[in-house]
This record gives structure tokens, C-alpha cells and sequence, in this order.
């Protein structure tokens, strides 16, 4: 059995050690400024390499970090922000150049960005209400796992959450930023990540001021095959599509239409897929004409499915009338179809309209603004290693549970940390377009928790009109702007 008792000791270190394989880059920074067109900051752009060490002072490798630290005097009540996508496997860069950093790639909505493209001052970024601190897990990015240390070690849930802490800790240290306002914001695997490490650094005694939780995912058990959680989820998700390509809804507000799926789903659909094949056929045939006025495809198509349809069915046949498939990270994208000769349903999956769009400028912006500092790092940098993602522990024991499942369901990690911190606020942030992450599920996982309202009434719900990458969603943006700094603000509230 895994031990999870807690303890209150950070073991820090002088940043010296063994040679690793290959030289580590000096730190380096540039002095910079920001400006939204109504404030102007001035701050300091580092791109830097921290060390990490064990508990027994073995190193465990280099964690990549590329920080804009505000050069206002007094930080007694700056905060700092952690941050980071997900995968697992995946880098920091697409929140950071996305829509978050002090630069970002101008967004062009729903359509393919060009490349190049020059990175501008982001008039949405966070830099106004935090510090930033962009971390890339080991082994993606620019982090290193030493050499002769295992990589399995940090490769999973657990390991990965330790690695984070450490870094944190690190980067606390280094520049001199201990006792301060201290955030996380995790984008998808992210998300995960944050709810295991609110635990884990709260077991350290380093606590946290508040969480950003931006297309979560707490339970991987809707991800199996064949689970119901699957297919409530995504019901929102397909309705908010259809409306959006206008073939359902009609006429009807997009949120509007999204709530009457979800409504779908709470009061009839659970129940159907409960039953299963309980139901008499003429149910089934009231519920996949009810099914097909929200989500569009033909109710004789959802009925010979026995009411479950698959993301990648939906994907290739909501427009397949025009000859368009859409994207599964924004499902508002969209490629021409492929032919049948490239069926295959595994490469099928890996296709994505949204991520073609946006993730090639993205990274190319990116490794502009980490040279623009004068850090030497490799000319390979990859978005998402695959290696990391093939090889990653699932295995996870949520505290005061039995066993160590395979599929984890860390909503009781955060629920655990919330109960050990009562000033620790959680904003989550969901999109309905969103087909990786669908936030009907996210709701589930907190609401089964049945925490009591001192803990709930600290946590807030925002759904937009975006995708998986909010950031990358002007509407969405101008609407995330005020509402984080709200959030931000409620540090100083009891």
C-alpha cells in the first residue's frame, strides 16, 4: 500500500550537483515591458533551468522554467502563478504563448493561424494580477531527467506531483519568494495534476492562496470504454455543436441550448444508460428522437446505437454532408473528410482541426520568445512527448482509499486539501465546445463529494463559449480577464 501520512519538512539544496549528460544551460533573463494600451508594467522575462534533488539530495534532473516576475518594489502581496498544460506529456509553452503570458500569438478564432507569426503584447494576460511562472514537466519542454535517475520515477501521477512540488520549492527559493500569495493554474492533465499537488504541497507545508482549474478532468473513469460517465458527458458537448453548425437549435442561444442538454441528460438520459436494456423499445425510440432534436444526427442513426454515440462517430458524421469532419479540443474546427481508404480508427483519433490550427505557430512563437532571454536551449522542443505520454504510471491511492487503481480519481486529493486549507479557493473554467474535457463531468466529480458549504461556496464555476484551449477564444478571453482578476482580488476576503 502506498503511505500517504503527511510530511511538513521541504528539503532544499544549493542548485549543486553531478554533471549531467549534457551541459546545463546558464539562467537567463531580459527586462522587458507590458502594456495593454491603458497600464503599463515593467518586469523580468528568465528562462532558467532548476535543479531538483530527493529528499537524500540524489538528483533528479533539471525542470525547465520560464518566469515574468513584476519589477514592482514591495511583493509582500504579489502572488505567484505556477503554470502548466497537461497530456501528460505536454509542455507549458501553449499556455503561456497561447493567451496567459505578456505575449501571445494574435488569435484568429475558428481558422488556421498563419506561420509565422509575430508574438504581440497580450492586453488578456494575467501579468496585471500575479507574478508568472511557466514550469514544463520532466521530460517534456526543456526539463531532464539526470542521467542514471529513472525516469518511471516522475512519469506518473504521483511522481509527476512530487517533481512539481520540488520545482515550486525551488523556484521559491532561488528567488527569494517564499511566504507569498501562491497559485496553480493547470490546463486538462493539468488540472489533474494541481488536485493531486494541492495535497502534496500542503503535506509540505507550502500552502496555497488559490487553484485555476481550466478544462478539468478529476476522474479518468469516464475515459474507459463503454462508461456511462463517457456518454452523459459529451451529450452538452454534441448539442452545443450541432447548435453552433446549425443543425439543431435553431434560433436558440447557444448556452441556452447547451443547459437543455445538460437538463437532457440529469433527468433522462443517466437513467436510459443506467437501464440499459431495460428500457422497452419504445422508450428508446422516445429518447433517440429527443436525442436527435438536440444533437442532430438522425434519430434511427442514435437508435441502432442503443443511445450511445462515440466521439469520433459524431465527429465524422455531424457534418458529413458537406464533407467536413470537426475537431475534438474545439469541436467548432473543421477539416475536409478524409477518404475511406484512411479509415483507421487510431489515426482517425489523433486528428484534430483545433490542434493543426493552433499548435505549429504556437511552438514557433514560443521558442522566439524563450531566445528573445538569451537562453541556450536545444533546437528540439516538443509541445507533447509522446514517449512521456506512452509511458506514464496511471496508478494512484486517493487518500483514505483502498488499493491503487489504475484509473485515478483524484477529485478526493483536491477534497482532502480543501479540508486541510479553508482559505484555499478553486475556479474552474469549461468550454462548450470542449470534446477532451466536457465540463458536465468535472461537475459530477466535485458535486459526489458532497462537501459541505464551507468548501463549496470557495469554489466557482465558469462555462464559455471556447473549446479545450480558453485562451485561445477572444470572446472568451474578454470574459476570463474580469473574472480572474475577481478571483485574485478575493485573497484578501475571509
Amino acid at each position: 500500500m502506498v503511505e500517504t501520512s503527511p510530511s511538513f519538512t521541504v528539503t532544499m539544496n544549493d542548485g549543486k550537483s553531478a554533471a549531467p549528460e549534457c551541459p546545463v544551460p546558464e539562467p537567463a533573463s531580459k527586462d522587458m515591458t507590458w502594456t495593454d494600451g491603458k497600464q503599463t508594467i515593467k518586469y523580468t522575462a528568465t528562462a532558467e533551468m532548476l535543479p531538483l534533488h530527493t529528499d537524500d539530495g540524489t538528483l533528479i534532473g533539471h525542470m525547465f522554467a520560464l518566469s515574468y516576475v513584476s519589477d514592482q518594489a514591495d511583493k509582500s502581496d504579489r502572488p505567484v502563478t505556477f503554470c502548466w498544460n497537461g497530456g501528460p506529456g505536454g509542455s507549458s509553452a501553449m499556455v503561456n504563448i497561447g493567451g496567459l503570458g505578456p505575449r501571445r500569438v494574435p488569435i484568429n478564432t475558428v481558422k488556421q493561424l498563419p506561420c509565422p507569426t509575430a508574438p504581440e503584447d497580450n492586453p488578456y494576460s494575467l501579468l496585471p494580477s500575479t507574478d508568472l511562472v511557466y514550469l514544463d514537466a520532466m521530460g517534456t519542454g526543456y526539463s531532464k531527467v539526470a542521467e542514471g535517475y529513472d525516469p518511471k520515477k516522475v512519469w506518473g501521477v504521483d511522481g509527476d506531483a512530487d517533481a512539481f512540488m520540488r520545482g515550486i520549492a525551488q523556484w521559491l527559493t532561488t528567488h527569494e519568494r517564499w511566504n507569498t500569495p501562491l497559485y496553480l493554474y493547470g490546463e486538462s492533465y493539468g488540472t489533474m495534476r494541481n488536485s493531486v499537488l494541492m495535497r502534496v504541497l500542503g503535506e509540505r507545508g507550502i500552502a496555497l492562496t488559490g487553484v485555476i482549474e481550466q478544462s478539468t478532468i478529476l476522474d479518468y473513469a469516464p475515459t474507459l470504454s463503454g462508461n456511462d460517465l463517457y456518454y452523459m458527458g459529451m451529450v452538452p458537448v454534441y448539442a452545443a455543436t450541432a447548435n453552433y453548425f446549425g443543425k439543431a437549435g435553431a434560433g436558440v442561444d447557444q448556452f441556452e441550448w447547451f443547459d437543455k442538454a445538460w437538463k437532457f441528460v440529469d433527468e433522462k438520459y443517466g437513467r436510459a444508460l443506467i437501464a440499459s436494456d431495460s428500457i422497452t423499445p419504445a422508450e428508446e425510440h422516445e429518447l433517440a428522437a429527443e436525442m436527435s432534436e438536440l444533437i442532430g444526427l438522425p434519430a434511427e442513426f442514435i437508435e441502432k446505437r442503443h443511445l450511445r454515440i462515440e466521439l469520433d462517430t459524431f465527429r465524422k458524421n455531424i457534418l458529413a454532408d458537406e464533407g467536413l469532419f470537426c475537431g475534438r479540443y474545439d469541436m467548432r474546427f473543421t477539416e475536409p473528410a478524409y477518404m475511406d481508404v484512411q479509415g483507421d480508427n487510431e489515426f482517425f483519433a489523433g486528428e484534430d482541426p483545433s490542434g493543426d490550427a493552433i499548435m505549429t505557430p504556437d511552438q514557433s512563437a514560443w521558442m522566439k520568445l524563450v531566445q528573445e532571454t538569451g537562453f541556450a536551449g536545444s533546437s528540439i522542443n516538443m509541445l507533447l512527448s509522446m514517449k512521456v505520454n506512452e509511458e506514464w504510471n496511471w496508478t494512484h491511492q486517493a487518500p483514505g482509499t483502498m488499493g491503487s487503481p489504475t484509473c485515478p480519481n483524484t477529485a478526493y486529493d483536491m477534497g482532502t486539501a480543501l479540508r486541510r486549507n479553508p482559505f484555499c479557493r478553486v475556479l474552474f473554467f469549461g468550454g462548450i465546445h470542449d470534446a477532451a474535457t466536457p465540463f458536465w463531468n468535472v461537475k459530477h466529480s466535485v458535486s459526489k463529494m458532497f462537501l459541505p458549504e464551507s468548501i463549496t461556496s470557495r469554489i466557482e464555476y465558469k462555462v464559455h463559449e471556447n473549446g479545450h484551449m480558453a485562451y485561445e477564444d477572444l470572446p472568451t478571453l474578454e470574459k476570463m480577464v474580469p473574472e480572474l482578476a475577481a478571483f485574485y482580488e478575493k485573497r484578501h476576503e475571509a
